[in-house]
């Protein structure tokens, strides 16, 4: 398989890399799984007053307040009519001050994956404004999300509000 990820992305690549495959509507996310603090069963978001579509609401995890982000309307999809099954709490990466956690809800249960460089290509498909880069593995389609560009969005909306 002929690698062509982004060359500075492929020059920061460890050798291997454990991920997460995280079934979304419509498209599987592959987000490296630091980025991911952990999977939890699916619980229905406390609604928000006057919220952006996309932000769900907020779960209660490990004693705080976590912001329930849809990943699909964020990118300018519909809300799922699907039923979610987990919810992927996602690690700061330092964006925002005010936000330690953001939970993303999936559509199955997520699972493990080790990659490599070799193994992920870089996929013909168009990148939505929070897909970091649209890659191939085993011939099938994923999407590495912006994680920081996720953040910023809801920072944003914060400091609007």
């Amino acid at each position: 398989m002929s690698n062509d990820v982004t060359p500075a992305i492929a020059a920061d690549l460890p050798a291997e890399v454990a991920c997460l495959i995280l079934p979304m509507a419509g498209q599987t996310l592959l987000a490296p799984s630091e980025t991911v603090a952990e999977i939890i069963l699916f619980r229905q978001p406390i609604q928000l007053a006057n919220t952006p579509t996309w932000l769900l609401g907020e779960i209660e995890w490990r004693n705080q307040r976590v912001p329930v982000i849809s990943y699909e309307v964020l990118n300018g999809g519909e809300l799922s009519a699907a039923t979610y099954s987990r919810v992927a709490i996602f690690n700061n990466t330092g964006v925002s001050d005010q936000l330690t956690f953001f939970a993303m809800p999936t559509q199955g249960a997520p699972s493990l994956s080790r990659i490599n460089k070799d193994m992920i290509e870089r996929s013909s498909a168009d990148a939505k404004p929070f897909d970091l880069l649209p890659v191939t593995m085993n011939e099938e389609e994923f999407v590495i999300p912006d994680v920081m560009a996720i953040e910023q969005a809801y920072a944003d909306w914060l400091v609007s509000n």
